[in-house]
Protein backbone atom coordinates (compact mmCIF):
# COMPACT_ATOMS: atom_id res chain seq x y z
CA UNK A 1 0.00 0.00 0.00
CA UNK A 2 1.78 3.01 -1.42
CA UNK A 3 -0.24 5.78 1.17
CA UNK A 4 -0.42 3.66 4.26
CA UNK A 5 -0.98 5.81 7.40
CA UNK A 6 -0.50 8.89 5.26
CA UNK A 7 -2.86 11.58 5.74
CA UNK A 8 -3.43 13.62 2.52
CA UNK A 9 -5.48 16.21 1.36
CA UNK A 10 -6.71 16.17 -2.08
CA UNK A 11 -8.84 19.43 -3.06
CA UNK A 12 -11.63 19.34 -5.92
CA UNK A 13 -12.52 15.82 -4.85
CA UNK A 14 -16.26 15.87 -5.90
CA UNK A 15 -15.71 14.52 -9.23
CA UNK A 16 -13.07 13.61 -11.86
CA UNK A 17 -9.45 13.50 -11.26
CA UNK A 18 -9.66 14.64 -7.78
CA UNK A 19 -12.68 11.91 -7.06
CA UNK A 20 -10.63 9.49 -8.58
CA UNK A 21 -7.71 10.53 -6.89
CA UNK A 22 -9.60 10.14 -3.47
CA UNK A 23 -10.38 6.50 -4.36
CA UNK A 24 -7.25 5.73 -5.40
CA UNK A 25 -5.43 6.87 -2.23
CA UNK A 26 -7.53 5.40 0.15
CA UNK A 27 -7.39 2.23 -1.49
CA UNK A 28 -3.48 2.65 -1.14
CA UNK A 29 -4.00 3.08 2.36
CA UNK A 30 -3.96 7.09 3.11
CA UNK A 31 -6.58 9.30 5.49
CA UNK A 32 -7.73 11.08 2.68
CA UNK A 33 -9.09 14.92 3.41
CA UNK A 34 -11.40 15.78 0.57
CA UNK A 35 -12.12 19.33 -0.03
CA UNK A 36 -14.05 20.80 -2.93
CA UNK A 37 -17.58 23.60 -2.68
CA UNK A 38 -20.31 20.90 -3.49
CA UNK A 39 -20.42 18.90 0.08
CA UNK A 40 -23.57 16.62 -1.20
CA UNK A 41 -21.24 14.81 -3.56
CA UNK A 42 -18.13 14.97 -0.78
CA UNK A 43 -20.42 13.62 1.66
CA UNK A 44 -21.40 10.22 -0.93
CA UNK A 45 -17.26 10.23 -1.43
CA UNK A 46 -16.87 9.83 1.94
CA UNK A 47 -19.42 7.38 2.39
CA UNK A 48 -18.43 5.44 -1.11
CA UNK A 49 -14.44 5.05 0.69
CA UNK A 50 -15.49 4.19 4.10
CA UNK A 51 -17.64 1.08 2.69
CA UNK A 52 -14.56 -0.19 1.26
CA UNK A 53 -12.75 -0.30 4.85
CA UNK A 54 -11.11 3.17 3.96
CA UNK A 55 -10.26 6.25 5.81
CA UNK A 56 -11.72 9.69 4.81
CA UNK A 57 -12.98 12.77 5.97
CA UNK A 58 -14.02 15.90 4.38
CA UNK A 59 -14.62 19.89 4.69
CA UNK A 60 -16.39 21.41 1.58
CA UNK A 61 -15.40 25.04 0.89
CA UNK A 62 -14.00 27.35 -2.07
CA UNK A 63 -9.96 27.68 -2.51
CA UNK A 64 -10.51 31.22 -3.52
CA UNK A 65 -10.66 31.53 0.19
CA UNK A 66 -7.74 31.83 2.03
CA UNK A 67 -9.13 30.76 5.32
CA UNK A 68 -10.48 28.15 3.66
CA UNK A 69 -6.92 26.35 3.11
CA UNK A 70 -5.80 27.14 6.32
CA UNK A 71 -9.04 24.77 8.21
CA UNK A 72 -8.30 22.02 5.88
CA UNK A 73 -5.25 21.78 6.81
CA UNK A 74 -6.49 22.45 10.56
CA UNK A 75 -9.32 19.79 9.91
CA UNK A 76 -6.83 17.23 8.72
CA UNK A 77 -4.83 17.52 11.70
CA UNK A 78 -7.81 17.34 13.84
CA UNK A 79 -8.66 14.06 12.00
CA UNK A 80 -5.62 12.30 11.76
CA UNK A 81 -3.15 14.14 13.50
CA UNK A 82 -0.55 14.97 10.29
CA UNK A 83 0.01 16.12 7.05
CA UNK A 84 2.28 14.15 4.53
CA UNK A 85 0.74 14.90 1.32
CA UNK A 86 -1.50 17.12 -0.61
CA UNK A 87 -2.95 16.56 -3.92
CA UNK A 88 -3.75 20.81 -4.73
CA UNK A 89 -6.00 19.58 -7.53
CA UNK A 90 -9.34 22.04 -7.84
CA UNK A 91 -9.13 24.03 -11.10
CA UNK A 92 -11.70 25.54 -13.36
CA UNK A 93 -11.09 26.60 -17.44
CA UNK A 94 -13.67 29.74 -17.77
CA UNK A 95 -14.55 30.75 -21.07
CA UNK A 96 -12.81 29.95 -24.19
CA UNK A 97 -12.09 33.15 -25.94
CA UNK A 98 -9.61 35.22 -27.44
CA UNK A 99 -8.37 38.31 -25.13
CA UNK A 100 -10.39 41.13 -26.75
CA UNK A 101 -13.46 39.15 -26.37
CA UNK A 102 -12.83 37.73 -22.39
CA UNK A 103 -14.41 39.14 -19.73
CA UNK A 104 -11.92 40.94 -17.11
CA UNK A 105 -14.21 38.99 -14.51
CA UNK A 106 -13.43 35.54 -16.10
CA UNK A 107 -9.40 35.85 -16.10
CA UNK A 108 -10.02 36.65 -12.38
CA UNK A 109 -12.10 33.88 -11.56
CA UNK A 110 -9.66 31.34 -13.62
CA UNK A 111 -6.17 33.07 -12.13
CA UNK A 112 -7.82 33.14 -8.94
CA UNK A 113 -9.26 29.74 -8.65
CA UNK A 114 -5.95 28.21 -9.84
CA UNK A 115 -3.46 29.98 -9.35
CA UNK A 116 -3.87 31.23 -6.18
CA UNK A 117 -5.94 28.83 -5.13
CA UNK A 118 -2.65 26.73 -5.34
CA UNK A 119 -0.81 29.53 -3.49
CA UNK A 120 -3.40 29.17 -0.58
CA UNK A 121 -3.27 25.82 0.08
CA UNK A 122 0.99 25.76 -0.31
CA UNK A 123 1.22 28.34 2.29
CA UNK A 124 -1.16 26.57 4.38
CA UNK A 125 0.28 23.28 3.80
CA UNK A 126 4.42 24.01 4.34
CA UNK A 127 4.62 24.88 7.40
CA UNK A 128 2.69 22.02 9.03
CA UNK A 129 5.03 19.70 6.44
CA UNK A 130 8.40 21.59 7.81
CA UNK A 131 7.50 21.44 11.04
CA UNK A 132 7.28 17.19 10.33
CA UNK A 133 10.05 17.79 8.20
CA UNK A 134 8.25 15.85 5.47
CA UNK A 135 6.22 15.86 2.72
CA UNK A 136 4.95 16.07 -0.61
CA UNK A 137 2.56 18.21 -2.83
CA UNK A 138 1.18 17.99 -5.86
CA UNK A 139 -0.39 20.38 -8.26
CA UNK A 140 -3.06 19.56 -11.26
CA UNK A 141 -1.04 21.87 -13.89
CA UNK A 142 -1.49 21.18 -17.75
CA UNK A 143 -0.10 20.48 -20.89
CA UNK A 144 -1.98 24.13 -22.07
CA UNK A 145 0.60 25.84 -19.64
CA UNK A 146 3.99 24.13 -20.26
CA UNK A 147 6.16 25.44 -22.91
CA UNK A 148 5.46 24.16 -26.17
CA UNK A 149 1.48 24.33 -25.00
CA UNK A 150 -0.29 27.58 -26.24
CA UNK A 151 -4.32 26.82 -27.14
CA UNK A 152 -6.56 29.30 -29.09
CA UNK A 153 -9.10 30.81 -26.95
CA UNK A 154 -7.59 29.44 -23.32
CA UNK A 155 -4.86 32.39 -22.72
CA UNK A 156 -6.82 32.77 -18.75
CA UNK A 157 -6.30 29.02 -18.17
CA UNK A 158 -2.80 28.65 -19.90
CA UNK A 159 -1.66 31.76 -18.14
CA UNK A 160 -2.87 29.93 -14.29
CA UNK A 161 -1.35 26.57 -15.54
CA UNK A 162 2.18 27.68 -16.28
CA UNK A 163 1.93 29.68 -13.07
CA UNK A 164 1.47 26.71 -11.65
CA UNK A 165 4.63 25.33 -12.68
CA UNK A 166 6.46 28.03 -12.22
CA UNK A 167 5.04 27.48 -8.34
CA UNK A 168 6.36 24.33 -8.33
CA UNK A 169 9.64 24.92 -9.38
CA UNK A 170 10.00 28.15 -6.62
CA UNK A 171 8.89 26.16 -4.43
CA UNK A 172 10.75 22.99 -4.78
CA UNK A 173 13.97 24.99 -4.54
CA UNK A 174 12.74 27.26 -1.46
CA UNK A 175 11.97 23.85 0.59
CA UNK A 176 14.17 20.73 -0.13
CA UNK A 177 15.86 21.96 2.98
CA UNK A 178 12.47 20.99 4.90
CA UNK A 179 12.01 17.64 3.45
CA UNK A 180 9.62 18.92 1.25
CA UNK A 181 8.90 18.19 -2.50
CA UNK A 182 6.61 19.90 -4.65
CA UNK A 183 5.61 18.52 -8.22
CA UNK A 184 3.17 19.06 -10.68
CA UNK A 185 1.15 16.78 -13.09
CA UNK A 186 0.58 17.77 -16.51
CA UNK A 187 -2.70 16.37 -18.35
CA UNK A 188 -3.68 15.82 -21.39
CA UNK A 189 -7.99 15.68 -22.36
CA UNK A 190 -9.46 13.62 -19.55
CA UNK A 191 -13.14 12.44 -19.17
CA UNK A 192 -14.37 14.79 -16.92
CA UNK A 193 -16.96 16.74 -16.27
CA UNK A 194 -14.75 19.55 -17.59
CA UNK A 195 -14.80 18.05 -20.89
CA UNK A 196 -18.03 18.21 -21.22
CA UNK A 197 -20.42 15.63 -22.53
CA UNK A 198 -20.60 16.60 -26.33
CA UNK A 199 -18.77 13.11 -28.41
CA UNK A 200 -17.69 15.27 -31.48
CA UNK A 201 -15.77 17.62 -29.33
CA UNK A 202 -14.47 14.46 -27.40
CA UNK A 203 -13.48 12.87 -30.79
CA UNK A 204 -11.52 16.13 -32.21
CA UNK A 205 -10.09 16.34 -28.57
CA UNK A 206 -8.95 12.74 -28.99
CA UNK A 207 -7.39 13.08 -32.12
CA UNK A 208 -5.14 15.85 -30.88
CA UNK A 209 -3.27 13.43 -28.92
CA UNK A 210 -1.01 10.71 -30.51
CA UNK A 211 -2.88 8.13 -28.50
CA UNK A 212 -6.09 9.53 -30.42
CA UNK A 213 -7.54 9.05 -26.79
CA UNK A 214 -8.92 10.74 -23.76
CA UNK A 215 -6.91 9.90 -20.42
CA UNK A 216 -9.84 8.25 -17.86
CA UNK A 217 -9.16 10.04 -14.30
CA UNK A 218 -7.62 6.95 -13.06
CA UNK A 219 -4.91 7.37 -15.12
CA UNK A 220 -3.86 11.09 -14.01
CA UNK A 221 -4.93 10.02 -10.24
CA UNK A 222 -1.89 7.10 -10.65
CA UNK A 223 0.64 9.72 -11.75
CA UNK A 224 -0.50 11.80 -8.52
CA UNK A 225 0.00 8.32 -6.67
CA UNK A 226 3.33 8.31 -7.51
CA UNK A 227 4.62 12.00 -6.91
CA UNK A 228 3.23 11.73 -3.30
CA UNK A 229 4.52 7.97 -2.46
CA UNK A 230 7.86 7.42 -1.32
CA UNK A 231 8.31 5.97 -4.87
CA UNK A 232 9.75 9.16 -5.92
CA UNK A 233 11.37 9.97 -3.15
CA UNK A 234 14.46 11.76 -5.03
CA UNK A 235 11.70 13.62 -7.30
CA UNK A 236 11.02 17.45 -6.67
CA UNK A 237 10.20 20.30 -9.11
CA UNK A 238 8.99 18.47 -11.95
CA UNK A 239 6.64 19.02 -14.33
CA UNK A 240 5.23 15.44 -14.81
CA UNK A 241 3.32 15.34 -18.35
CA UNK A 242 0.76 12.73 -18.51
CA UNK A 243 -0.82 13.67 -21.90
CA UNK A 244 -1.18 11.39 -24.05
CA UNK A 245 1.81 12.86 -25.99
CA UNK A 246 0.39 16.49 -26.65
CA UNK A 247 4.27 17.28 -25.38
CA UNK A 248 5.81 15.17 -28.53
CA UNK A 249 2.84 16.55 -30.81
CA UNK A 250 3.98 20.32 -30.33
CA UNK A 251 7.46 20.09 -30.22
Amino acid sequence: MELKNKTIIVTGASSGIGEAAALLFAAEGANVVLGARRKPELDSLVDQITRRDGNAACLAGDVTDETYSKALVEFALEKYGALDGAFNNAGIVGEMKAIPAMDTENWNAVIATNLTGAFYAAKAQLPVMAQQNSGAIVFTSSFVGHDNGGMPGMAAYAASKAGMIGLTKALASEHAADGIRVNSVLPGGTKTAMAGDDPDAHEFIANLHPLKRLANPNEIAQAALYLLSDRSSFVTGTALSVDGGMAVRLL
